[in-house]
């Protein structure tokens, strides 16, 4: 069986415009990637952890603040490029990115040079549109955006938002 994560979407409305929270990774191998590269915020569930904690936790490591606690909706299941499932969940919410505080991880960098370095997990977070998000989303997680909206009665609008 192949690897599976668990994540939570932030969503909120502006002025009538639903807009979604989407986490950069961090390190230097994403550094300068943008459209495509960006994800709801997830990580790994081990063995037979529960995909709701594992959501709830990586939330909090990704982002360095507690998930909400009510209003937690199924998005369900998406296959990613490379083979990895990642089971979403959806929670209405607010969050400044500008406090993001995220974990870290070490890597040898650059490769093959002895030196191992600190990046954080998450070098950003941003509110997106819809349209935005389907931009700036790995490819597979673009559904969840589509779930999202089927959930909450948005309107789909001509160009993937």
């Amino acid at each position: 069986m192949g690897k599976r994560s668990a994540g939570l979407l932030l969503y909120r409305v502006d002025a009538d415009e639903p807009r979604v929270l989407l986490v950069h990774p961090g390190g230097p191998i994403w550094a300068k990637r943008d459209d495509g590269a960006w994800s709801i915020p997830k990580g790994e569930v081990d063995g037979d952890e529960d995909d709701r904690a594992v959501a709830r936790r990586e939330f909090a490591e990704e982002l360095g603040t507690a998930p909400p606690e009510v209003g937690w909706l199924e998005l369900g299941e998406v296959t990613q490029a490379g083979g990895k499932q990642v089971v979403a969940f959806a929670a209405p919410g607010d969050l400044d990115p500008a406090t993001v505080s995220s974990n870290t991880f070490t890597l040898e960098w650059p490769p093959r040079s002895g030196r191992r370095q600190q990046f954080p997990e998450v070098d950003r977070a941003a509110w997106f549109s819809v349209a935005e998000a389907s931009r700036k989303l790995i490819g597979a997680q673009v559904a969840l955006l589509e779930r999202l909206g089927d959930a909450l009665g948005w309107p789909r609008r001509a160009g993937g938002g």
